[in-house]
């Protein structure tokens, strides 16, 4: 079979496609035939050695969505030919999606309905359940509540803003001005854009003068903002930020109105398969789409992860083997 792989540590050229015999399944997983893989920043820092360097030659790609081919010797309740998918592979343990075929443990992935689509499936994983996790098991987004998003044209984002409408709150959301219309139709009832010069008036007049949840994926631009645009007991979910060391100007707005900060990781979900499964739910009836800005072949997966880093897009990045 084909499959993406680096050898060293290094810049997107370090990944080659190269012909490796097809991985048999452990006990306990189940051999996958991909359809799609979704790219991701975090594949690429495996792949630099930004992350613990991981043992080499490795296949990079963390989400994945494809058709059983074979199930391992303990497997229960899967069987070949099963549509699925997943999240939490390619993480330096086991290696990743961006290949024809991948194993996945049975505790990383979910039967697919007929409903959802296999290609947005690959890029759901790390985007989606962030989301989910984000605003669901931390935030206990409530119905009617004022959400913030932050970044809604991202990956995390515009899954984020119709995960919000789905459990009916008011979503408010920041992109840059091309991509409003698209998240307007997702479910946001305001989009604005992020470079205006009174966005925090902007969101506070938004969201009846301060919002309940914030689900931040740059703290160190906004975790100032986050306290000054929020409502007594607001709760901010950080899942991100360019810089390491975020820091307020003025914690005296956070304090004053007792809102609470959670900073999360995906990696640190408890059983994947429960938000895999509430995502898969929503993409079933219609309430989520992860839009796929482009589809790469494994050839172009460089192309694909400097893609990811460098350029501006409404959704997700692909590979489709």
């Amino acid at each position: 079979m084909r499959a993406v792989r680096l050898h060293e540590h290094g810049d997107a050229d370090v990944l080659q496609v190269d012909e490796i015999d097809r991985p048999d399944p452990a006990a306990d997983e189940l051999l996958v035939e991909v359809a799609s893989a979704g790219v991701n920043p975090v594949d690429t820092y495996f792949r630099d050695g930004s992350y613990t360097p991981v043992d080499v030659p490795f296949t990079p790609g963390v989400d994945i969505a494809g058709t059983v081919a074979e199930t391992g010797a303990a497997v229960d309740g899967f069987e070949a030919g099963d549509r699925v998918y997943g999240t939490g592979i390619g993480n330096g343990s086991s290696q990743g999606a961006y290949a024809e075929y991948a194993t996945v443990p049975t505790d990383r992935v979910v039967h697919l309905p007929d409903g959802a689509d296999l290609t947005e499936a690959g890029g759901a994983g790390v985007a989606a359940v962030t989301a989910w996790r984000a605003l669901v098991d931390h935030a206990d987004l409530e119905p009617a509540e004022h959400c913030l998003v932050h970044g809604g044209s991202g990956g995390v984002g515009h899954a984020a803003v119709q995960i919000g409408a789905a459990v009916s709150a008011r979503v408010t959301t920041t992109a840059s001005e091309e991509y409003h219309d698209a998240l307007a139709d997702y479910g946001a009832e305001t989009v604005l854009d992020y470079a205006r010069d009174d966005l925090a008036d902007a969101v506070r007049d938004a969201s009846d003068g301060g919002v309940d949840v914030v689900l931040d994926h740059r703290l160190d631009d906004y975790l100032q903002f986050d306290a000054d645009v929020a409502a007594t007991g607001a709760r901010v979910i950080g899942i991100g930020e360019n810089s390491p060391d975020p820091g307020f100007t003025n914690d005296g707005a956070a304090r004053s109105k007792d809102v609470s900060y959670q900073f999360m990781s995906m990696f640190n979900t408890p059983d994947l398969r429960v938000p895999l499964r509430g995502v898969a739910h929503l993409m079933n009836v219609g309430n989520l789409s992860i839009d796929v800005a482009q589809s790469y072949d494994l050839e172009e997966a460089p192309e694909a992860q400097r893609a990811v880093m460098n350029d501006s897009f409404l959704g997700k990045l692909v590979i489709e083997p």
